[in-house]
């Protein structure tokens, strides 16, 4: 029926969509996951944030700009940012340093032109780790930003 056809279109839009992503952050030690209908970017600190900053590094922009371009080109999405930090440090400035850094991201995505109205911008802080806070490896996997890539319902 024509739900299950609207149903096939989204998953092939996003298909595409994911594909381009692939293909423009090859390389750039983004990550690109696809779970169901959305697609995550997981952004390192290490290649988007100096230590302790907020504001994206000037070599980390080219990457950010490429994540505009395939944005731009499929409108018909919603963009989640999540700022994660690790466990090091107090609780409420790690989330204040998350919100800041996921911000830093979504505004630099709208000064490539990207309707602002698409994001939602959220610091998670340490609450959300994806490794272990206890070795240095783990606590580097879990400082990042994501973004989370989703249909217009």
């Amino acid at each position: 029926g024509i739900g299950a056809l609207a149903g096939g279109a989204i998953g092939n839009f996003m298909d595409q969509q994911e594909a381009d992503l692939r293909a423009q952050l090859q390389g750039t030690g983004v990550s690109v996951t696809r779970n169901g209908n959305q697609i995550i970017l997981n952004m390192p600190s290490n290649i988007t944030f100096a230590t302790d900053q907020d504001q994206v590094i000037p070599a980390f922009y080219p990457t950010l700009n490429s994540v505009a371009l395939v944005l731009n080109k499929y409108k018909q999405t919603v963009v989640d940012i999540y700022g994660h930090t690790d466990s090091q440090g107090d609780d409420a400035y790690n989330l204040a340093l998350s919100q800041r850094r996921a911000s830093s991201v979504a505004n630099y995505l709208a000064s490539q032109a990207v309707d602002g109205r698409r994001f939602l911008v959220t610091g998670a802080g340490e609450s959300q780790p994806i490794a272990s806070n206890g070795t240095s490896a783990g606590r580097a996997q879990n400082r990042r930003v994501e973004i989370q890539i989703s249909p217009l319902s």
